[in-house]
């Protein structure tokens, strides 16, 4: 129904963009640590529209691609909304096609929320789709519009922590993996830094 929406960044928050559009702010659902422009910046995010019996989702990703591994990754038995944002927000495209490729299970439960139940069957469900991944994830070029108003190193770190504790983690256990995190891969990227945390 919604290919793109395109407006102001009116706020951010560890699980959600809020895009202003012509004086309407629309709530769009994204994977923790996405890399969306600063507030006050305009972007252009791709969505996903969910409709169920009882609410009405709008699921949006700073690219086309991060859409559509979201929509295959919908495809596997079992995996919802909820897991499918859990599951790109501790790997990348890379590393995603790289475990089905490989059939590597561990990478896919050291996600928060993924069993080896639940693991197994998302190889067993993309084993065939390795091409359409490659495909997807092979040119992850941006579609926001970067501004000189990026994030600081330190605002990285504080937003990393917030969006675990989104997600369940305590403040402390936040706090302590986004600390191993930042040793391992620095604090310069947001997307890197919280999927960091996630395995640590």
């Amino acid at each position: 129904m919604y290919e793109f929406i395109s407006g102001e960044v009116a706020d951010r928050t560890g699980t959600a963009v809020i895009l202003d559009v012509g004086g309407v702010g629309y709530e769009l659902i994204a994977p923790l640590g996405a890399a969306f422009p600063a507030k006050g910046s305009r972007a252009k995010v791709f969505t996903h529209f969910s409709v169920r019996e009882d609410h009405q989702t709008l699921y949006g990703f700073p690219r086309r691609e991060d859409r559509d591994l979201f929509r295959i990754l919908l495809r596997v038995r079992g995996v919802g909304p909820s897991m499918a944002l859990g599951i790109l927000s501790g790997l990348s495209a890379d590393d995603l096609t790289r475990a089905v490729v490989q059939e590597d299970l561990k990478a896919l439960t050291r996600i928060k929320g993924v069993g080896k139940k639940t693991g197994e069957q998302i190889l067993l469900d993309l084993r065939d789709k390795t091409a359409l991944l490659a495909a997807v994830s092979g040119d992850m070029a941006t579609v926001v519009t970067t501004t000189p108003d990026a994030p600081t190193t330190s605002s990285n770190v504080a937003d990393a922590v917030t969006a675990l504790i989104s997600i369940g983690y305590s403040e402390k256990e936040a706090a302590k993996s986004v600390e191993k995190a930042a040793k391992d891969v620095g604090e310069e990227d947001l997307e890197a830094l919280v999927r960091a945390a996630m395995r640590a």
